[in-house]
């Protein structure tokens, strides 16, 4: 009995628990809680751009009836567009910009903000990223570094469907092309070629440049930023003599015999010029216009300049231009011989191209040159005089002090270095060397009194650069130089991160101390793309391990 009544009892517990627990669960399910802010959009997938629109694709929120979007160019300092909507799938252009476009290849930024029915319980502003335009689909062809210069510009472009009948400049930030600052007609000839110079404008200075088709040309086929470059040299200085516009053979004669001290003269591109005869007894600098295309202002000879007996010269200075010798046998670009003494406190190379002479300079007797310098050069075809040359012996004659060779190319070189004096120093950095000094033949070659007239007193310095093998003209398999041809007995030695190709020796005994400081384990044919046939110094092995930091920088791969 006693157990029949236990059971009762835990049934009645059991039930009265779960009458609690139902009770307790109903009365969870009737609360209330306060309501809440709608979620921040977000997006079904990133933002995207289709010419000149954005198309803003959301996560439909239930509770949202619109939608607040704000478009910026400026990461929100300046808000640009509000468009309301009341979908979460917007496309951003006319249609909702009251007839406006998006400007074309222009990075926007998105924000978004849900809206309720009571704006109590609007969502914060979520920001849906960037996205950038598409680039106006265009004819016109990106403009090269070739393709500005500091006042004009050349503009071309595909030629396809209409013709181009009108260009217009316009300033960079007239960025809806509504104000033109010049308008150019476009002839038949530059229709059909699909090129056009626009001149007139201003040195160091962005521009908008549009082409148009249509009679009064109506109709946008494209347009692009152009910066114009600085003055070079600004012709209209008093102190150069403008030679830009002339293609006369002796100009360059005529106006040196008619300049005084320190003018420079200004050249056209692309014309050959004839090198004076008459010695000079000035300084001067000759130098090319800017100008389109890659051929510069040619200074020929069948012979040589000279300097004038007795002159003293603070500069000589040869920029952008190409020196070309006749005969590679005969012609210098000076040869002077002087019976007084004669000074040239400078001679500079900068960005020339010197080529077919027998020697760059050979200074005999009283002629003396204290700083010569190639910069940013290409040097090819020299004979046995070499890149300089000082030929008289005895105290007191032909001397050159110091020699800087830097970020420059030479090939197919003779002779490199003579002297019968000393010299003060000799540098030689981010230089390329290939077909240098014929078999057996000379790169240093110091020939004045032993210990007295045959050392370069401050040191050789050879750093950065790379060297390949000797000039073998005569296919004889002999690819040896004479580092070292005679005299230099005290000079030091300091060779950095230099290397020489697989191919490279020395004529034994001739040996240039510490170098190279490094061995590169290929040919100079495995090295380089065409060293031999087209002088192309680019690097065909991109595991060379000197490719960013060596040999002439125009040839690295950035």
């Amino acid at each position: 009995m006693k157990k029949i009544n236990l059971n009762i009892n835990l049934a009645f517990l059991l039930l009265a628990g779960g009458l609690f627990i139902f009770a307790a669960s109903c009365k969870k399910d009737d609360d209330i809680y306060e309501k809440t802010r709608l979620f921040r959009p977000v997006l079904n997938e990133q933002l995207t751009a289709e010419l000149n629109t954005i198309i803003v694709n959301m996560g439909k929120i239930k509770e949202a009836v619109s939608y607040t979007l704000e478009v910026s160019r400026d990461t929100f300092l300046t808000v640009e567009y509000v468009i309301e909507s009341d979908t979460n799938y917007v496309v951003i252009g006319p249609d909702v910009l009251n007839g406006e476009e998006l400007l074309w290849n222009t990075n926007y930024q998105v924000r978004a903000t849900a809206h309720s029915a009571d704006p109590t319980y609007d969502s914060k502003v979520s920001d849906l990223g960037n996205v950038r335009t598409e680039r106006f689909p265009s004819i016109l062809e990106i403009p090269g570094d070739g393709d500005v210069i500091d006042v004009a510009a050349r503009v071309s472009w595909e030629v396809l469907g209409a013709p181009v009948t009108k260009i217009r400049t316009f300033a960079p930030s007239d960025l809806k092309l509504e104000n033109p600052l010049a308008e150019f007609d476009v002839d038949a000839a530059a229709q059909a070629n699909g090129e056009f110079i626009v001149t007139g404008l201003e040195p160091l200075t962005t521009y908008q440049i549009a082409i148009y088709s249509g009679a009064d040309g109506e109709i946008l086929r494209g347009w692009e930023n152009y910066t114009t470059l600085d003055y070079n040299v600004d012709p209209s200085d008093p102190n150069v003599v403008d030679l830009s516009d002339s293609e006369d053979p002796d100009a360059v004669a005529n106006a040196i015999t008619a300049a005084t001290d320190g003018q420079i003269i200004l050249l056209k591109k692309g014309v050959l010029y004839n090198l004076p005869s008459d010695p000079l007894d000035k300084s001067i600098t000759i130098t090319s216009a800017y100008g389109f295309g890659e051929q510069k202002a040619i200074l020929f000879t069948t012979g040589n300049w000279n300097i004038a007996d007795g002159a003293s010269i603070d500069h000589i200075r040869f920029i952008d231009v190409e020196l070309r010798g006749e005969d590679i046998g005969g012609d210098y670009v000076f040869n002077p011989n002087n019976s007084t003494l004669t000074s040239v406190n400078e001679l500079t190379f900068e960005n020339c191209v010197i080529n077919n002479f027998r020697g760059i300079i050979r200074i005999r007797s009283q002629v003396f040159l204290t700083n010569y310098t190639i910069n940013n050069c290409i040097v090819h075809h020299i004979g046995g005089y070499g890149i300089i040359t000082a030929d008289t012996d005895g105290a007191g004659n032909a001397a050159f002090d110091n020699v800087n060779l830097t970020n420059s190319t030479f090939t197919k070189i003779h002779v490199m270095f003579q002297s019968r004096q000393n010299a003060q120093s000799l540098l030689i950095d981010n230089c390329t060397f290939s077909e240098f000094a014929d078999p057996d033949g000379i790169v240093f070659r110091w020939r004045g009194e032993a210990g007295v007239l045959s050392n370069v007193i401050n040191g050789i310095t050879i750093t950065n650069s790379i060297f390949g093998h000797a000039w073998d003209e005569g296919m004889t398999g002999n690819l040896a130089v004479k580092g070292i041809h005679s005299g230099l007995e005290s000079t030091l030695f300091n060779v950095v991160n230099t290397y020489a190709t697989s191919d490279f020796a020395f004529t034994p005994g001739s040996e240039i101390p510490g170098f190279p400081a490094l061995n590169y384990g290929g040919t100079a044919a495995s090295l380089w793309v065409d060293p031999y046939d087209t002088m192309d110094f680019h690097f065909k092995d991109n595991g060379f391990s000197g490719k960013n930091d060596s040999g002439d920088p125009r040839w690295r791969p950035f």
